[in-house]
């Protein structure tokens, strides 16, 4: 059985970007003590983390997550758009 291994491929992403944007990059990648690729990719990775993970979660009320627990305990009979629907290939 094959063991996870970190991968030591890389893939590009190509961008464009204003003068005054490219400088000011530069000057926080060389505060950091990092390469430009280095502190791009470490910010973009978390913002994409977070906007993933904000969309992966919901958030119910009380209220809410009560009506939704009941319905799933005592679910209503299939209408006819439902049994439609479920016929549709």
């Amino acid at each position: 059985m094959p063991t996870a291994r970190p991968s030591t491929e890389s893939a590009r992403i190509n961008l464009r970007t204003s003068p005054e944007a490219k400088a000011l990059i530069e000057r926080a990648a060389a505060l950091m003590g990092t390469t430009v690729s280095g502190l791009m990719v470490q910010n973009a990775y978390e913002a994409a983390r977070r906007i993933v993970a904000d969309n992966a979660t919901l958030v119910l009320s009380q209220q809410a997550f009560a009506a939704f627990v009941a319905a799933g305990e005592d679910p209503s009979e299939p209408n006819e758009a439902l049994c439609a629907l479920i016929a549709r290939r």
